[in-house]
């Protein structure tokens, strides 16, 4: 396993993370199992969020956590907030950045994860009724008081970090975004400058140029997606020259073509963080096997022309 810093945290994570959404629908002893491979193929962070079904999927991880006995100190616990969802009918129906609401939500992850404090919370998507000076001070709230230590953002671009950033005195670490060959619209753009094509369409605002530049990292949620939760690519007929690729060039590195997906991402000098949602152990580990293969730049770009992307 490959550990990058966060950020400018100085938190040293493993560069692929365990992503707990799916988590709620496992039995405790499925999820103890779940967890004790991640921690076996050298995961030390694991993401979760107050939204998913009701904080079950937390309930499930932080039980997980505390019946394999786990040092609390070796590991990093992340959850995000800020996203309303209604429970009379089960639906999300706003986004909560008020300081009531974001206090109350840490609180009840901390009891879902049966833990005194998170090592990371990110504001899960952008509240556009954002009062910046109660965020400032619900943010100092947290930290103040020892249950939060870091903070960050997810699904946000650069002008609302920016805006973000100017309100609040702690330092934004993580963007967590969609990334991966099957969503590679942030690269993509990059390769389109001064171009009148569909894909010069700059529909992020060059997020990962300035997340280089601002030192935060960019945590890669659904790396195996293609579209907004549309499927997977892997063995997808609708994707053969992708899979092919993939295949041809795990072959070369003796790992499966989940493995090069994640080492595709891990292969951009930006050092994202890789979140990982598989709640089969066994493909667990296959993925996590792409955090020790360092692909060639043309295996890259191969890979990425394979994916239906030109270069111009």
């Amino acid at each position: 396993m490959r550990y990058i810093e966060i950020g400018t945290s100085g938190v040293k994570a493993s560069c692929v993370a365990l992503g707990a959404m799916r988590m709620n629908s496992k039995s405790a002893d499925e999820a103890r199992t779940i967890v004790s491979t991640a921690l076996d193929a050298g995961i030390n962070f694991f993401d979760t969020a107050d939204c998913y079904t009701g904080g079950e999927s937390s309930r499930k991880l932080g039980q997980a956590l505390s019946d394999l006995g786990i040092d609390r100190s070796k590991i990093y616990v992340q959850t995000k907030f800020g996203i309303y969802r209604n429970p009379e009918i089960d639906q999300i129906t706003r986004y909560d950045f008020s300081k009531d609401h974001l206090v109350a939500a840490l609180d009840d992850e901390l009891k879902n994860l049966q833990t005194d404090y998170v090592d990371f919370v990110l504001l899960h998507r952008p509240d556009t009724l954002v009062d910046l000076d109660e965020l400032a001070e619900a943010f100092n709230e947290l930290q103040s008081s020892g249950k939060v230590r870091r903070f960050g953002v997810s699904n946000v671009n650069p002008m609302q970090v920016e805006m973000l950033q100017s309100a609040v005195d702690q330092k934004l670490e993580i963007n967590q975004l969609q990334f991966g060959l099957g969503h590679t619209g942030m690269v993509r753009q990059e390769m389109h400058v001064n171009m009148d094509d569909e894909p010069s369409v700059d529909h992020d605002g060059g997020l990962i140029s300035y997340s280089r530049l601002r030192k935060m990292t960019i945590q890669a949620w659904s790396p195996f997606r293609f579209g907004f939760f549309a499927g997977v690519f892997l063995d997808n007929p609708k994707f053969p020259e992708l899979n092919e690729m993939l295949q041809r060039v795990a072959d070369v590195h003796g790992v499966t073509k989940s493995a090069i997906a994640v080492a595709w991402i891990l292969r951009h000098p930006a050092n994202m963080q890789v979140l990982l949602g598989s709640m089969t152990p066994s493909r667990l580990k296959e993925m996590a096997a792409g955090a020790d293969v360092r692909l060639g730049a043309q295996e890259w770009y191969d890979l990425y022309t394979a994916a239906g992307n030109d270069l111009p």
